[in-house]
């Protein structure tokens, strides 16, 4: 008789994820087991309890998804429960806090194709800016953009100096070229963007960041791409449904295109969901965070074409 196949869900928080339980039922899991408050010097020993369990036929269902707000701490509770495998005692892995990881990477892959078909451009030829940069999908879209070749930028709506430092400790992490800006206010916004290429914007879900007036400051924009999906919308013009589609509050002559939070979900749901079965389906036990959810993020692109 085959063993029922089990998630166990591992999160910092107090509570988890529903978005992800949902998620993870139907892609085919029976068993979820979720654990709130989990801390990271209990990662080891919960995947220990995992893995010993169950007999080799039966880890191939087994699976550790880590969720939680932190992306740092997640890739520490990704890296602690590697650490813990005693092949072929090994169970496959996933962290996605916050849904950053899936989520980021669908709006970098979808501004990524709008900006191949519009311009002929890649990410590595353009300046970025990331609005509500310090949250966990604003850091998420940086990192994936900066590793990509992008000039990129994480914007703070308050401190200079909390953006510099995220945009630090996960350059050390990762390898990446991020930078630190601050936009307090309209003026400050204007001048950020004049020259860049390319906008993001992950700021909370019904604040509007940048205004059409705004807006009529940025003479290079190619792309812009909001992942909110609440109004107001976080740009100005964009509509949710946008996938490359004229922006309406351009000003430049080259066609600027939006993509919007609706386009942005839809592949960021199919993401999850391929990455949740993958652990069910591979015959070799996988880690995944945003890297390995860019490169299927892109491949969810091109099939649609």
């Amino acid at each position: 008789m085959q063993k029922r196949s089990i998630l166990h869900m591992l999160d910092p928080m107090p509570n988890n994820s529903p978005f992800d339980i949902n998620m993870a039922m139907d892609a085919g899991f029976e068993v979820l087991m979720p654990y709130s408050n989990v801390k990271l010097d209990s990662v080891y020993r919960l995947t220990q309890d995992t893995i010993f369990s169950r007999s080799p036929a039966g880890i191939k269902r087994t699976g550790i998804f880590i969720g939680g707000r932190d992306l740092g701490l997640a890739m520490d509770m990704l890296e602690a429960s590697h650490q813990a495998m005693v092949p072929p005692f090994e169970v496959s892995v996933f962290a996605d806090p916050s849904g950053a990881f899936t989520t980021a990477a669908a709006l970098v892959a979808c501004v990524e194709q709008a900006l191949k078909i519009q311009h002929g451009k890649e990410l590595k030829d353009c300046r970025v800016l990331v609005f509500g940069g310090t949250g966990p999908v604003g850091i998420a879209t940086g990192i994936i953009a900066s590793l990509a070749g992008a000039d990129t930028a994480l914007v703070d709506h308050l401190l200079l100096d909390s953006a510099m430092d995220v945009a630090k400790a996960f350059n050390r992490r990762f390898g990446c070229t991020l930078k630190g800006e601050c936009a307090r206010t309209e003026e400050d916004k204007a001048t950020l963007i004049k020259e860049v290429d390319i906008i993001f914007c992950a700021a909370k879900a019904g604040i509007q960041v940048l205004s059409s007036e705004v807006l009529k400051a940025a003479r290079n924009l190619k792309v812009v791409g909001d992942v909110n999906a609440v109004p107001p919308l976080g740009i100005e013009g964009i509509k949710r449904t946008d996938a490359g589609a004229p922006f309406a509050n351009a000003v430049n002559a080259q066609g600027t295109v939006a993509v919007g939070a609706l386009t942005v979900g839809d592949v960021k749901y199919q993401l999850q969901h391929k990455m949740l079965q993958l652990m069910l389906t591979t015959d070799k036990p996988v880690y995944l965070d945003f890297r390995e959810a860019f490169n299927k993020a892109r491949d969810i692109l091109t099939e649609k074409k």
